[in-house]
Protein backbone atom coordinates (compact mmCIF):
# COMPACT_ATOMS: atom_id res chain seq x y z
CA UNK A 1 0.00 0.00 0.00
CA UNK A 2 1.49 3.72 -1.32
CA UNK A 3 0.84 5.26 2.27
CA UNK A 4 2.36 8.50 0.20
CA UNK A 5 -0.32 8.30 -1.88
CA UNK A 6 -3.24 7.93 0.52
CA UNK A 7 -1.88 11.15 2.30
CA UNK A 8 -2.72 13.07 -1.02
CA UNK A 9 -5.83 11.87 -0.96
CA UNK A 10 -6.42 12.69 2.04
CA UNK A 11 -5.24 16.16 1.74
CA UNK A 12 -7.25 16.74 -1.19
CA UNK A 13 -10.16 15.40 -0.31
CA UNK A 14 -9.88 17.72 2.83
CA UNK A 15 -9.18 20.91 0.47
CA UNK A 16 -12.32 19.75 -2.15
CA UNK A 17 -14.29 19.82 0.63
CA UNK A 18 -13.04 23.11 2.65
CA UNK A 19 -13.59 25.20 -0.65
CA UNK A 20 -16.13 23.51 -3.16
CA UNK A 21 -18.83 26.16 -1.08
CA UNK A 22 -16.50 29.09 -0.16
CA UNK A 23 -16.09 31.73 -2.43
CA UNK A 24 -12.83 30.66 -2.92
CA UNK A 25 -13.00 28.05 -5.97
CA UNK A 26 -12.31 24.75 -5.22
CA UNK A 27 -11.13 23.64 -8.79
CA UNK A 28 -8.35 26.38 -8.42
CA UNK A 29 -7.33 24.89 -5.02
CA UNK A 30 -7.12 21.43 -6.71
CA UNK A 31 -5.62 22.56 -9.38
CA UNK A 32 -2.72 24.21 -7.55
CA UNK A 33 -2.37 21.24 -4.62
CA UNK A 34 -2.24 18.96 -7.17
CA UNK A 35 0.54 20.54 -8.85
CA UNK A 36 2.19 20.98 -5.61
CA UNK A 37 1.76 17.15 -5.17
CA UNK A 38 2.47 16.23 -8.36
CA UNK A 39 -1.00 14.38 -8.56
CA UNK A 40 -1.86 15.97 -11.86
CA UNK A 41 -1.75 13.09 -14.41
CA UNK A 42 -5.02 12.03 -15.69
CA UNK A 43 -5.44 9.40 -12.46
CA UNK A 44 -5.13 12.60 -9.93
CA UNK A 45 -7.56 14.46 -12.12
CA UNK A 46 -10.22 11.70 -12.43
CA UNK A 47 -9.36 11.88 -8.39
CA UNK A 48 -10.66 14.97 -7.96
CA UNK A 49 -13.90 14.28 -9.70
CA UNK A 50 -14.49 11.52 -7.84
CA UNK A 51 -14.20 13.06 -4.34
CA UNK A 52 -16.82 15.84 -5.57
CA UNK A 53 -19.36 13.71 -5.01
CA UNK A 54 -18.45 13.70 -1.39
CA UNK A 55 -18.63 17.32 -1.14
CA UNK A 56 -22.19 17.74 -2.81
CA UNK A 57 -23.18 14.77 -0.77
CA UNK A 58 -22.53 16.78 2.75
CA UNK A 59 -25.12 19.34 1.15
CA UNK A 60 -27.72 16.42 0.08
CA UNK A 61 -27.33 15.58 3.94
CA UNK A 62 -27.53 18.84 5.34
CA UNK A 63 -30.37 19.81 3.71
CA UNK A 64 -32.14 15.85 3.27
CA UNK A 65 -35.63 17.40 5.56
CA UNK A 66 -36.10 19.80 2.65
CA UNK A 67 -35.19 18.08 -0.27
CA UNK A 68 -37.11 15.46 0.83
CA UNK A 69 -40.24 17.70 1.26
CA UNK A 70 -39.58 18.84 -2.26
CA UNK A 71 -39.58 15.23 -3.51
CA UNK A 72 -42.56 14.56 -2.05
CA UNK A 73 -44.13 17.66 -2.44
CA UNK A 74 -43.08 17.96 -6.57
CA UNK A 75 -46.79 18.39 -8.27
CA UNK A 76 -49.08 18.86 -5.52
CA UNK A 77 -47.31 22.15 -4.10
CA UNK A 78 -46.90 25.38 -6.22
CA UNK A 79 -43.83 26.00 -4.14
CA UNK A 80 -42.05 22.93 -4.22
CA UNK A 81 -42.60 23.19 -8.25
CA UNK A 82 -41.03 26.69 -8.51
CA UNK A 83 -38.34 25.63 -6.13
CA UNK A 84 -36.92 22.58 -8.67
CA UNK A 85 -38.18 24.78 -11.82
CA UNK A 86 -35.92 27.40 -10.99
CA UNK A 87 -32.58 24.94 -10.18
CA UNK A 88 -33.38 23.52 -13.62
CA UNK A 89 -33.56 27.49 -14.90
CA UNK A 90 -30.20 28.27 -13.02
CA UNK A 91 -28.51 24.77 -13.61
CA UNK A 92 -29.14 25.04 -17.86
CA UNK A 93 -26.77 28.08 -18.79
CA UNK A 94 -23.64 26.98 -17.34
CA UNK A 95 -24.63 22.96 -18.16
CA UNK A 96 -24.63 23.95 -22.32
CA UNK A 97 -21.91 26.59 -22.28
CA UNK A 98 -20.09 23.61 -20.33
CA UNK A 99 -20.64 20.89 -22.42
CA UNK A 100 -19.88 23.21 -25.59
CA UNK A 101 -16.28 24.55 -24.46
CA UNK A 102 -15.38 22.64 -21.61
CA UNK A 103 -12.46 20.53 -23.70
CA UNK A 104 -10.87 24.20 -24.52
CA UNK A 105 -11.11 25.56 -20.93
CA UNK A 106 -9.21 22.41 -19.45
CA UNK A 107 -6.82 22.86 -22.21
CA UNK A 108 -6.03 26.72 -21.80
CA UNK A 109 -6.94 27.51 -18.56
CA UNK A 110 -6.78 24.53 -15.86
CA UNK A 111 -3.14 25.68 -15.17
CA UNK A 112 -1.70 27.31 -12.12
CA UNK A 113 -1.10 31.04 -13.20
CA UNK A 114 -4.30 31.37 -15.06
CA UNK A 115 -5.94 30.24 -12.22
CA UNK A 116 -3.97 32.89 -9.83
CA UNK A 117 -5.61 35.35 -12.46
CA UNK A 118 -8.81 34.43 -11.50
CA UNK A 119 -8.35 34.44 -7.97
CA UNK A 120 -7.53 37.77 -7.86
CA UNK A 121 -10.28 39.13 -10.27
CA UNK A 122 -12.42 37.14 -8.30
CA UNK A 123 -11.34 39.18 -5.43
CA UNK A 124 -11.26 42.26 -6.70
CA UNK A 125 -15.23 41.89 -7.88
CA UNK A 126 -16.24 40.40 -4.52
CA UNK A 127 -15.02 43.85 -3.00
CA UNK A 128 -17.04 45.75 -5.49
CA UNK A 129 -19.88 43.79 -4.48
CA UNK A 130 -19.29 44.54 -0.95
CA UNK A 131 -18.90 48.17 -1.59
CA UNK A 132 -22.08 48.90 -3.20
CA UNK A 133 -25.26 49.59 -1.93
CA UNK A 134 -27.18 45.80 -1.40
CA UNK A 135 -30.61 46.28 -1.90
CA UNK A 136 -32.51 43.00 -0.72
CA UNK A 137 -35.65 42.18 -3.01
CA UNK A 138 -35.80 38.43 -2.29
CA UNK A 139 -35.19 37.22 1.92
CA UNK A 140 -35.28 33.66 1.51
CA UNK A 141 -35.17 31.20 -1.74
CA UNK A 142 -38.39 30.04 -1.21
CA UNK A 143 -39.37 33.47 -2.49
CA UNK A 144 -37.45 33.65 -5.84
CA UNK A 145 -38.90 33.83 -9.00
CA UNK A 146 -37.71 32.38 -12.38
CA UNK A 147 -35.85 35.82 -13.64
CA UNK A 148 -34.21 35.39 -10.34
CA UNK A 149 -33.11 32.27 -10.74
CA UNK A 150 -32.05 32.98 -14.49
CA UNK A 151 -29.72 35.80 -13.38
CA UNK A 152 -27.80 33.68 -10.84
CA UNK A 153 -27.54 31.03 -13.42
CA UNK A 154 -25.74 32.95 -15.57
CA UNK A 155 -23.55 34.20 -13.11
CA UNK A 156 -22.85 30.49 -12.81
CA UNK A 157 -21.50 30.87 -16.08
CA UNK A 158 -18.20 32.88 -15.33
CA UNK A 159 -17.41 29.61 -12.87
CA UNK A 160 -16.68 27.97 -15.95
CA UNK A 161 -13.17 29.84 -15.57
CA UNK A 162 -11.25 27.77 -12.74
CA UNK A 163 -10.12 29.81 -10.28
CA UNK A 164 -13.14 31.80 -10.44
CA UNK A 165 -15.37 29.69 -8.07
CA UNK A 166 -18.57 28.08 -8.32
CA UNK A 167 -20.12 28.97 -5.01
CA UNK A 168 -18.72 32.55 -5.48
CA UNK A 169 -20.04 33.17 -8.59
CA UNK A 170 -23.19 32.50 -7.56
CA UNK A 171 -23.42 33.96 -4.52
CA UNK A 172 -21.97 37.20 -5.47
CA UNK A 173 -24.29 37.20 -8.55
CA UNK A 174 -27.39 36.76 -6.28
CA UNK A 175 -26.31 39.67 -4.06
CA UNK A 176 -26.03 41.52 -7.37
CA UNK A 177 -29.34 40.97 -8.30
CA UNK A 178 -31.35 41.38 -5.15
CA UNK A 179 -30.94 38.27 -2.65
CA UNK A 180 -30.70 38.41 0.98
CA UNK A 181 -26.85 36.88 2.08
CA UNK A 182 -28.74 33.87 3.17
CA UNK A 183 -30.90 32.87 0.42
CA UNK A 184 -28.07 33.88 -2.05
CA UNK A 185 -25.74 31.50 -0.26
CA UNK A 186 -28.64 28.55 0.33
CA UNK A 187 -29.80 28.78 -3.59
CA UNK A 188 -25.57 28.34 -4.10
CA UNK A 189 -26.02 25.24 -2.36
CA UNK A 190 -28.91 23.90 -4.06
CA UNK A 191 -27.53 24.60 -7.30
CA UNK A 192 -24.21 22.94 -6.54
CA UNK A 193 -26.38 19.59 -6.62
CA UNK A 194 -27.25 19.26 -10.12
CA UNK A 195 -24.72 20.69 -11.48
CA UNK A 196 -22.07 18.31 -9.77
CA UNK A 197 -23.84 15.55 -9.99
CA UNK A 198 -24.44 16.15 -14.03
CA UNK A 199 -20.23 17.68 -14.20
CA UNK A 200 -19.11 14.04 -11.95
CA UNK A 201 -21.04 11.44 -13.42
CA UNK A 202 -20.34 12.99 -17.15
CA UNK A 203 -16.57 13.50 -16.61
CA UNK A 204 -16.32 9.70 -14.43
CA UNK A 205 -18.21 8.38 -17.83
CA UNK A 206 -15.43 9.71 -20.21
CA UNK A 207 -12.99 8.41 -17.72
CA UNK A 208 -14.13 5.31 -16.98
CA UNK A 209 -11.56 3.26 -18.75
CA UNK A 210 -9.06 5.07 -16.33
CA UNK A 211 -10.51 3.75 -13.13
CA UNK A 212 -9.22 0.75 -11.16
CA UNK A 213 -10.46 -1.10 -8.57
CA UNK A 214 -6.25 -0.83 -6.90
CA UNK A 215 -6.99 2.98 -6.56
CA UNK A 216 -10.58 1.76 -4.83
CA UNK A 217 -8.39 2.91 -0.78
CA UNK A 218 -7.01 6.27 -2.20
CA UNK A 219 -10.13 6.98 -3.80
CA UNK A 220 -12.51 6.03 -0.41
CA UNK A 221 -9.79 8.14 1.27
CA UNK A 222 -10.37 11.72 -0.47
CA UNK A 223 -14.06 10.99 -0.87
CA UNK A 224 -14.97 10.25 3.21
CA UNK A 225 -12.72 13.35 3.72
CA UNK A 226 -14.22 15.43 1.20
CA UNK A 227 -17.63 14.24 2.54
CA UNK A 228 -17.26 15.66 6.38
CA UNK A 229 -14.94 18.63 5.68
CA UNK A 230 -17.60 20.08 3.31
CA UNK A 231 -19.87 19.74 5.82
CA UNK A 232 -17.99 21.50 8.66
CA UNK A 233 -17.63 24.22 5.81
CA UNK A 234 -21.41 24.78 4.70
CA UNK A 235 -22.61 24.74 8.63
CA UNK A 236 -19.85 27.25 9.15
CA UNK A 237 -20.45 29.47 5.88
CA UNK A 238 -24.09 29.62 7.07
CA UNK A 239 -23.31 31.11 10.06
CA UNK A 240 -20.55 33.33 8.98
CA UNK A 241 -22.97 35.24 6.54
CA UNK A 242 -25.20 36.05 9.29
CA UNK A 243 -23.19 38.29 10.55
CA UNK A 244 -19.98 39.07 8.15
CA UNK A 245 -19.94 40.20 4.60
CA UNK A 246 -17.65 37.99 2.18
CA UNK A 247 -14.55 40.50 2.03
CA UNK A 248 -12.60 38.43 3.86
CA UNK A 249 -13.10 35.65 1.38
CA UNK A 250 -11.50 38.33 -1.43
CA UNK A 251 -8.52 39.32 0.73
CA UNK A 252 -7.89 35.65 0.83
CA UNK A 253 -8.12 34.77 -3.10
CA UNK A 254 -5.81 38.38 -4.20
CA UNK A 255 -3.38 37.30 -1.57
CA UNK A 256 -3.32 33.94 -2.67
CA UNK A 257 -3.13 34.79 -6.44
CA UNK A 258 -0.29 36.94 -5.44
CA UNK A 259 1.81 34.82 -4.19
CA UNK A 260 1.07 32.00 -6.97
CA UNK A 261 2.26 34.65 -9.59
CA UNK A 262 5.14 35.46 -7.56
CA UNK A 263 6.44 32.13 -6.95
CA UNK A 264 5.71 31.18 -10.90
CA UNK A 265 7.71 34.14 -12.10
CA UNK A 266 10.91 34.07 -9.56
CA UNK A 267 10.88 30.27 -10.41
CA UNK A 268 10.63 29.87 -6.22
CA UNK A 269 7.78 26.80 -7.28
CA UNK A 270 8.08 24.93 -10.72
CA UNK A 271 4.37 25.35 -11.79
CA UNK A 272 3.24 23.38 -14.72
CA UNK A 273 3.23 25.03 -17.72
Amino acid sequence: MDWFLLLKGLILGIVEGLTEFLPISSTGHLILVSDLLNFNDEKGKVFTIVIQLGAILAVCWEYRVKLRHVVMDIGSRQDANRFVLNLLIAFLPAAILGLLFIKTIKQYLFHPVPVALAFIAGGLLILWAERRQHVVDVERVEDMDWKHALKVGLAQCLALIPGTSRSGATIIGGLFFGLSRKAATEFSFFLAIPVMFAATFYDLYKNRDILQLDDASVFAIGFVASFISALLAVRGLLRFVSQHDFSVFAWYRIGFGIIVLITAYSGMVQWSA
